[in-house]
């Protein structure tokens, strides 16, 4: 699966660029669908070495605000050997802490 096409990429506001924001607005969604793990993108910016690297939240041991890659979400496979996908149906939604 495509986790980042085009279309996707010129909707994420760029990093840090909703510093001081009072809500925030989730553009994507990956989830790994062998197990409870989800994020969701709030920003990002691509690398010089076209990697992504995000904001957003993160739900897996905790809920809470961090960073990820690109890279890392594509490296993962999950306990039924299926990687981490994106959520096609999802529409971008304020989320909070």
């Amino acid at each position: 699966m495509e986790l980042l096409t085009d279309d996707i990429k010129a909707k994420i506001p760029g990093l840090y660029s909703t510093d001081g924001a009072e809500t925030h607005t989730a553009v994507c969604k990956f989830f790994d669908p062998s197990s409870s793990w989800t994020w969701y993108v709030v920003e990002g910016t691509e690398q010089d070495d076209g990697n992504w690297v995000f904001f957003g939240l993160v739900e897996g041991f905790e809920r809470e605000w961090g960073y990820f890659s690109l890279d890392e979400l594509q490296g993962v496979t999950g306990s039924l050997g299926l990687g981490i996908e994106r959520d096609l149906y999802f529409e971008p939604e304020a989320i909070a802490l």
